[in-house]
């Protein structure tokens, strides 16, 4: 069976115009997927990038301008502006990876409620209440945000340190296992599907 891991954070606008297509394509051939969230303010500097707030003119005029093209383009509601951007990624992490741990439930759905909530809905998802809400709308407990607190820290901080030593340095992030191929961005999400079928 083919795995692949998923690194991303709960905030990135760019996994969530990512949508349900990974989903999608490894329920079709039997891949499973592992759920990899982290801090990506702390993955940025670690890995030769910096935060949004922190890029120089050019380049935050050309994210604006990507964003709202593959909003157009995918047909998703996405506020380029959203109220609670950037905030605390750490709280839906953790709930993501409690989630994950229990062995129970639709990750994939999980993780796109937090950040459909972020980019189409106006949420703040570092807060407790918008938390429980998201996890109860997924069909997950609510208590598994607290219940998960230890094991999800714990997690989201080895999740960072594997993700600098794999080679990743951005969200969504994709590696086949099997292969070691890695694939960058929203938008690399056909060439790997491509991969997946040549394995």
């Amino acid at each position: 069976m083919t795995h692949i891991d998923y690194y991303l954070g709960t905030i990135s606008p760019w996994s969530y115009l990512a949508g349900d297509r990974l989903e999608r394509m490894a329920e079709k051939r039997g891949v499973t997927i592992r759920y990899k969230p982290l801090d990506l303010m702390q993955l940025f500097p670690r890995t030769g990038g910096q935060p949004p707030a922190q890029r120089h003119e050019s380049r935050l005029a050309y994210r604006m301008q990507e964003l709202e093209r593959w909003r157009d383009h995918l047909g998703l509601p996405l506020n380029t502006k959203p109220a609670f951007f950037p905030v605390n990624m750490a709280p839906s992490s953790y709930a993501v990876i409690a989630a994950q741990e229990s062995g129970a439930g639709d990750i994939g759905a999980l993780v796109r409620g937090f950040l459909r909530a972020v980019w189409a809905e106006e949420r703040d998802i570092s807060d407790d209440a918008v938390i429980r809400e998201i996890l109860d709308a997924e069909g997950f407990d609510p208590g598994i945000a607290d219940k998960g607190l230890f094991v999800g820290a714990e997690i989201y901080g080895r999740n960072l340190e594997d993700a600098v030593n794999a080679g990743v340095f951005g969200s969504p992030f994709y590696i086949v296992r099997e292969s070691g191929q890695k694939f960058w961005g929203q938008d690399r999400l056909d060439l790997l599907e491509a991969h997946l079928d040549t394995l």
